[in-house]
């Protein structure tokens, strides 16, 4: 029975673990939407996985406060990325931008799929080549009619 349970209470951790947007805290709610529209394309630089709209953690917190700041300044959506990815480079964005520094990460899965398909390719033409077919020789033949013989009778049995 305890087996059971803990079972059951493993295999309910992810939904506890489901991450959440963070709480609209007042003020415009249409700066609200902006502020969380641009901290959902952005990663939080301290949490695995999370955008800084999902995380709840104080970094995340203090970058959204930076960009509902920069946005009652008067910045629009795309000056307040840009601002973030010159101080934190691209890997702040979840979307990079297509350039000579990220062509591995847009291409390098296509490379290594035809990679694995040219050498799975390569070894079943290598084993191919390897498979010989050898005529039976008459004592072989005779041999393997006993078996068959022997095998048949015992089957009978």
């Amino acid at each position: 029975m305890k087996r059971v349970i803990m079972i059951a209470v493993l295999a309910s951790l992810p939904l506890w673990a489901s991450a959440k947007e963070a709480e609209f805290t007042g003020g415009d709610p249409q700066l609200h939407a902006r502020v969380m529209s641009v901290a959902g394309e952005l990663r939080c630089l301290v949490c695995q996985g999370q955008s800084l709209s999902d995380s709840n953690s104080d970094f995340a917190r203090d970058m959204r406060q930076q960009i509902k700041e920069m946005m009652e300044s008067g910045k629009s959506d795309r000056e307040v990325v840009d601002f973030m990815v010159e101080r934190y480079g691209d890997y702040v964005r979840y979307r990079p931008p297509f350039k000579s520094t990220t062509v591995l990460l847009w291409f390098g899965p296509f490379l290594l799929l035809g990679l694995g398909v040219g050498v799975l390719y390569w070894n079943i033409l290598r084993r191919k080549k390897q498979i010989v077919e050898a005529p039976l020789s008459d004592a072989d033949r005779r041999r393997a009619e006993t078996l068959l013989q022997d095998q048949s009778e015992d089957g009978k049995a």
